[in-house]
């Protein structure tokens, strides 16, 4: 059975080094989440979003299981991937 790993940066969901990791963490037989900010948040990692509405769309990463880009923090992903799975992620039911 695959083990299933969230990847979550600060660079946007496009970022390279997001897109090197799903590839080796596929190479590695992994099945890869990915629940990004929707653009780079360099320095805002631990922050989270109070006031401001988060919305979540569908983002299309080579190799990974399902994908979201996130209009939050990277501390929002983490927060939002890991309360709202089932949600998110329906297809890892």
């Amino acid at each position: 059975m695959a083990r299933s790993v969230l990847v979550v940066n600060d660079d946007g969901i496009y970022a390279p080094g997001l897109l090197a990791m799903v590839e080796e963490l596929y190479k590695a037989d992994c099945e890869v989440y990915v629940c990004a900010p929707d653009r780079e948040r360099s320095a805002q990692s631990h922050a989270r979003t109070i006031k401001d509405p988060i919305t979540v769309r569908q983002a299309n990463i080579p190799h990974a299981a399902s994908a979201v880009q996130v209009t939050g923090t990277p501390a929002d992903c983490t927060a939002l991937a890991l309360q709202a799975w089932s949600t998110i992620f329906p297809q890892s039911s």
